[in-house]
């Protein structure tokens, strides 16, 4: 296969994922195969086969623009990065895991213009909007959201919290990443190395008199 410019196919894969509503980008390596698939709507699907040559080079660009260890590649590593498209900055979660032909990697685009944390725009018909309503005000109990990649967790609970954020109450999330910033609400992030566990986080915010707890670790 014709060798790439690594550095534009990147850019040109982000670009694409980034104007058609991309959630999620793979960069897959197998046994003599390496594919990028996009994530559109819940739904996988193949983009393109990359030069299985140039596997290492472009797992490498991400590496470098994501400011992880391009030297490590026996232990997963999580990092950032931030890309532009004309009009907007494109926030990225970067996840890298050693599998057997190599690393694979996954992008999370976040594009904060196109999340609209508003309670009734979560495609719940009006029956259920007024279910969830209700008992994300009440006073106490636990909300539990689950589902796969791409189903709106994220979106429903920073929605609910959006909906119910005021100075009286003290509202603390713990989460692993932060995907959001939520003005007015205490937002605090895992780091497991300094053992800043979902567990010690929440033993800390229960001294912090708080009303409302989010501890979420997105998929």
């Amino acid at each position: 296969m014709t060798r790439i410019h690594v550095v534009q196919k990147v850019n040109q894969l982000l670009t694409s994922a980034a104007s058609t509503g991309v959630s999620d980008i793979h960069f897959e390596p197998f046994e003599d195969v390496f594919r990028a698939r996009f994530r559109i709507d819940g739904v996988l699907k193949d983009v393109e086969h990359l030069p299985y040559a140039q596997k290492e080079e472009i797992i490498s660009r991400i590496k470098i623009m994501s400011d992880l260890d391009i030297a490590e590649k026996r232990r997963p590593q999580d990092g950032k990065l931030v890309f532009s498209v004309p009009g907007k900055n494109i926030d990225v979660r970067v996840s890298v895991l050693p599998t057997q032909f190599g690393e694979k990697v996954v992008l999370r685009l976040l594009d904060r213009e196109q999340v609209k944390l508003d309670v009734s725009s979560l495609g719940m018909d009006d029956h259920e909007i007024e279910l969830f309503r209700k008992c994300i005000h009440l006073p106490y109990g636990m909300i539990l959201v689950t589902g796969p990649t791409g189903s709106g967790k994220t979106t429903s609970l920073y929605s609910a919290l959006s909906e119910i954020n005021s100075e009286e109450v003290n509202i603390t999330t713990i989460e692993d990443p932060i995907e959001y910033n939520l003005p007015g609400i205490n937002q605090t992030q895992v780091h497991d190395k300094i053992n800043y566990t979902f567990a010690s986080i929440l033993r800390t915010i229960l001294r912090q008199d708080p009303d409302i707890i989010m501890s979420y670790e997105p998929t």
